[in-house]
């Protein structure tokens, strides 16, 4: 078992296992134990009380984070010519079509997001089994499958995340970086969480939001209470 160092022991013993943190005392924790020399990401992971085999019980949407997630997300656009130009113009790092189908063929995944057309879905299906695990797949739920090609793109570059509960009913999402104020990060949070709780399942029974927990790369979790709101 790695030995603790002291830094990490000094970050556990701030944070108290037995207390509920609200989203403001939580955020300002995570910039206290937060030791890494690097920029560190802050993710939250949040248990919903929902069947995700069940159909009527999949959790799974966008959110525009107020401050977006602090990183630079890559984004291709798969598009015919003259959408090109467009999605340029939005700021899309790769721009093409058959190229770049041949390149994720080959492997290349390269990017974050892909948005595409509804006429270019059919050239994607086969490519399934490379996009799929890595959640890369275009998906009209989550507004990456749209003849708006330039909105779409905008959003992704200015903090729009997508997100979809896990086969063990956990959300995990990435909010924000270490280097942003509680404020920041508190806002975020509570963004991403106003958004689930209107999205819960009419299917789903009983607690629908039974555990919220925030870290950042490499720190001690944080219990959030579930009261939000």
């Amino acid at each position: 078992m790695a030995r603790l160092t002291k830094k990490k022991k000094e970050a556990r013993a701030k944070v108290d296992k037995n207390k509920l943190y609200s989203l403001e005392e939580a955020s300002a924790l995570l910039k206290e134990i937060t030791y890494t020399k690097f920029d560190a990401s802050v993710d939250i992971a949040v248990r919903l009380g929902v069947d995700p085999r069940k159909a009527n019980q999949m959790v799974r949407g966008v959110v525009s984070l107020p401050h977006g997630t602090g990183k630079d997300m890559k984004v291709l656009a798969l598009v015919t010519p003259d959408k090109e130009q467009e999605a340029i113009d939005a700021g899309a790092d790769y721009v093409g079509l058959d190229e770049y189908l041949d390149k994720i063929k080959s492997g290349w995944t390269d990017v974050d997001v892909i948005v595409t057309m509804p006429a270019i879905m059919g050239k994607l299906g086969p490519l399934g089994r490379i996009l799929g695990p890595r959640g890369l797949m275009p998906n009209p739920k989550t507004g990456t499958v749209t003849m708006d090609v330039a909105k779409a793109v905008a959003e992704v570059k200015a903090g729009k995340i997508d997100f979809r509960v896990d086969k063990t009913g956990i959300v995990h999402a990435p909010i924000g970086k270490a280097s942003f104020t509680a404020d920041m990060i508190a806002d975020n949070a509570n963004e991403l969480l106003t958004t689930l709780v209107k999205m819960k399942p009419v299917a789903a029974k009983g607690v629908y939001m039974k555990s919220i927990f925030m870290s950042t790369t490499m720190s001690p979790s944080i219990s959030i209470d579930t009261k939000i709101g």
